[in-house]
């Protein structure tokens, strides 16, 4: 079921976690949001009444509020590497002077919780709270350590947008779980897909509309499934294109909690540039993986 209603509400909450550092007045959020100012003044007055949003006296315009610090605070139990990992994130985007990202799964969704460094960045697309489908050929690096039922769902997901069953498509995502499993890292190349996605949300935006977004970021990975996303051999000699080299954070379960990637690459790469950025990010994954199972009381 969907409601209008609380789409609204989060549709306001989106645009806020994507420009943390704005403040909007009613008016520019009446024309972003699509809503009469009626409305509009309705739901942000009840957000603010209860620290969701917080008011400037003076310009009367709006930021996020204490509430949602502390809603954030509170989803930190729901993912215990997250504190190690965010003052690492930090290190390796001055390290490896490229964009790194820290990512989370929830349900049918890829969630982007953090990001730093990204050295020439967007308006809108790699802002936290970025979703992505959790389907393939999206999230390999965490379904690569995920028991068969979730693998086989996590396969089908991927012919969903097709009229019968590719028996080529479901081969190649086979063999890239496997790579990716078997060296302990994901390498994904720059497709058309790609650049699409990248000229789709870098276009301003009228209205913020969470639908739209993710009909644009649905659409973005149904062209993946047509493209040579994922890198499964890494030969010497060539050089290619990588868009990310993402390694899973584990704390205390068999399953990735979190994935930390490196993106932001805007140079072809060799094979020894992607197993030296690979190889640091497996070192930050293990120690933020022993910090978090050292707190939850796992022995290392």
């Amino acid at each position: 079921m969907f409601s209008k209603p609380t789409a609204r509400v989060l549709a306001i909450l989106d645009l806020f976690m994507s420009h943390p550092s704005k403040a909007y007045g009613l008016t520019e959020l009446t024309r972003i949001l699509g809503l009469n100012k009626a409305t509009c003044h309705a739901i942000l007055s009840t957000m603010t009444r209860y620290g969701f949003l917080a008011q400037d006296g003076r310009s009367k315009a709006y930021r996020l509020g204490p509430s949602i610090a502390a809603a954030g605070i509170s989803a930190f139990a729901q993912f215990p590497a997250l504190e190690f990992a965010r003052p690492r994130l930090e290190e390796l985007s001055q390290e490896l002077q490229l964009g790194c990202g820290l990512v989370g799964r929830s349900g049918e969704q890829l969630v982007l919780l953090a990001n730093y460094g990204i050295p020439e960045p967007l308006d809108f697309p790699f802002h936290q709270g970025l979703r992505l489908p959790n389907a393939a050929p999206l999230g390999a690096a965490f379904i690569a350590w995920s028991a068969a039922g979730k693998l086989q769902q996590w396969l089908n997901r991927a012919q969903q947008h097709l009229p019968e069953w590719d028996e080529a498509l479901d081969k190649r995502l086979r063999i890239s779980v496997i790579g990716i499993r078997a060296r302990g890292f994901e390498v994904t190349l720059i497709t058309e897909a790609e650049r699409q996605w990248e000229r789709e949300l870098a276009k301003p935006k009228e209205n913020w509309n969470l639908e739209e977004v993710a009909s644009h970021a649905q659409r973005y990975r149904e062209a993946l499934c047509s493209n040579q996303y994922h890198l499964d051999r890494i030969e010497d000699g060539p050089q290619y294109h990588v868009a990310n080299i993402a390694v899973p954070i584990f704390s205390g379960d068999d399953e990735p909690e979190l994935v930390i990637s490196a993106g932001s690459i805007r140079r072809p790469v060799s094979a020894q540039d992607i197993l030296a950025i690979a190889k640091r990010l497996q070192l930050a994954a293990a120690q933020i993986s022993d910090a978090a199972r050292a707190t939850l009381g796992y022995s290392q």
